[in-house]
């Protein structure tokens, strides 16, 4: 594995507790071989719904890794990915029961030391911003189901949102996906005032795209960490 470590960067910015988390999620605080967020729902359907999401896959997974097309023409692919993953398990009728037994039966697991680094974050009171184009629920329920959903953690996601008797409602919030995913527009109030007035950020992700959770003039002032397997 090729490291590469900005030393220079690194010794500039003294953290100490001045700082805050933003972090990606699947394949991030999530083991590389663990399932996804979306993948949650596979588990609880049959093999035809399987079918369907690899066909999606297929279609659209290497246009999320192709370079030579415009940001702005993948963005548009990348959202009609994530509306058409939605739409099918609408389809498929999920409830929030169905979705809770996805989690409690996958094979959702943290990567080496992410669930000790959020215990110590915690210990700290330093805030953490789990931004992911994943499904919100599954992460706040993976983290409740290991006794780490602190108050000190902020999920920003695709959040799906049940009826009284647990059915899936039609989505219809702004969608989160690979290539919008930024802090800016997304933080309410509460997660404002946590973050005002640190000077440092620690940002966890995969893609190269998950740099842009932080705002750009915030580059200089933040330590970036990529997991690569």
């Amino acid at each position: 594995i090729m490291q590469y470590i900005n030393e220079e960067k690194l010794n500039k910015n003294k953290l100490n507790n001045n700082f805050y988390v933003a972090t990606d999620f699947d394949k991030t605080l999530t083991a590389n071989n663990s399932t996804s967020s979306w993948g949650v729902c596979e588990i609880v359907f049959e093999d035809d719904f399987l079918k369907k999401t690899n066909e999606l896959m297929e279609k659209y997974a290497p246009i999320e890794l192709d370079y030579n097309i415009t940001v702005s023409e993948k963005e548009k692919i990348m959202e009609e990915w994530s509306w058409a993953s939605l739409d099918l398990i609408y389809e498929y009728n999920l409830t929030s029961n169905l979705l809770k037994k996805g989690v409690d039966n996958s094979n959702l697991i943290f990567r080496d030391g992410a669930k000790e680094f959020l215990d110590i974050m915690n210990r700290k009171n330093i805030p953490v911003i789990i931004m992911s184009a994943g499904i919100g629920n599954v992460i706040e329920m993976f983290l409740k189901k290991n006794n780490c959903y602190y108050d000190n953690i902020f999920i920003i996601s695709n959040f799906i949102e049940f009826d009284e008797k647990g059915n899936m409602k039609k989505f219809e919030n702004n969608i989160i996906h690979t290539l919008n995913k930024t802090m800016e527009g997304h933080l309410n109030n509460e997660i404002l005032n946590k973050i005002r007035d640190k000077k440092y950020r620690l940002l966890f992700g995969d893609f190269i795209e998950d740099k842009n959770i932080v705002p750009k003039e915030e580059w200089n002032d933040t330590i970036s960490v990529r997991f690569l397997v």
